[in-house]
């Protein structure tokens, strides 16, 4: 049973968060997802995480991965058809396009596909300019770079 949630009180008491805020709604009103071909998604460290994809039958140039964004996209289609005559058939053989959403500075670091199993490794990498840093105070009495400036420009203007 799945649920409406109305984000509209967020919208109108948070700031900055309207990308993460629309990707939720916009979840929430998907009806039906395909869930084949089916996959995990583990948190193998603090920054790593990793997607397993059951896609036996494909072949390694079947298959292909592409990142534009936060979108991921793992596709599959098999390279030509098999014209037996089945009397059943339990092995998906059809084409698909799976789209993961990913936040941001998340990155494909690497993929593999063993015994049926695509293995794709993400890692976030948040950039250096937005990490967080340590601020030094200055002692009282101690002149700063910024306030040394400001004290000139002070006597410039009286």
């Amino acid at each position: 049973m799945r649920t409406t949630l109305d984000f509209t009180p967020f919208f109108r008491s948070s700031i900055g968060f309207d990308r993460m805020l629309n990707a939720l709604e916009a979840t929430s009103r998907v009806e039906t997802a395909d869930n084949w071909p089916p996959y995990d998604i583990t948190k193998a460290g603090e920054d790593d995480y990793r997607i397993t994809m059951a896609v036996a039958g494909f072949a390694q140039d079947e298959l292909g991965i592409s990142q534009e964004r936060n979108v991921m996209v793992v596709s599959g289609q098999k390279a030509g058809e098999d014209k037996g005559q089945y009397l059943h058939r339990g092995i998906a053989a059809r084409a698909f396009a799976q789209r993961f959403e990913l936040a941001d500075h998340i990155k494909v670091v690497g993929a593999n596909l063993d015994k049926g199993l695509l293995t794709i490794d993400l890692k976030r990498e948040i950039p250096e300019e937005m990490k967080p840093r340590r601020i030094e105070i200055a002692a009282d009495g101690a002149s700063t770079k910024g306030a040394a400036k400001q004290t000139e420009i002070g006597k410039h203007a009286a």
